[in-house]
């Protein structure tokens, strides 16, 4: 296997997290485990393909865990997984910060909507 070469440890994390999806995906995930359709509701932005492919780099990555229920019809569920439960605090600081932005900016006058608030 070929050496992987980082400049800083933060490229680590965001090869693993980083895009506009997984961070949103596995904020979701810190709260509660989830199916598919839940967080396709929960992240209405989001095409089912790219849900898809992003959940499978996720666990691929060793951060959240796909459960498939045998019945019909299939159920199939997402949870963080041990490791992946290692991000979140780090998952709950950018969603105070991004809170604390978004305070700052409706303060300077700009319309603003948050639906939710990272409650925990």
């Amino acid at each position: 296997m070929p050496t992987k070469t980082y400049h800083i440890g933060v490229e680590a994390t965001m090869e693993i997290i980083g895009g506009k999806w997984k961070s949103i995906i596995l904020c979701h995930l810190r709260h509660q485990t989830m199916r598919t359709g839940e967080l396709s509701r929960a992240i209405p932005q989001i095409s089912q393909k790219m849900l898809t492919q992003q959940l499978r780099e996720l666990e691929s990555a060793g951060i959240i865990a796909r459960h498939v229920y045998k019945q019909v019809p299939p159920k199939v569920d997402y949870s963080l997984t041990e490791y992946g439960e290692t991000l979140s605090t780090i998952l709950h600081q950018l969603c105070v910060w991004g809170e604390e932005n978004i305070d700052r900016r409706q303060a300077e006058g700009e319309n603003i909507t948050l639906l939710n608030r990272d409650d925990v």
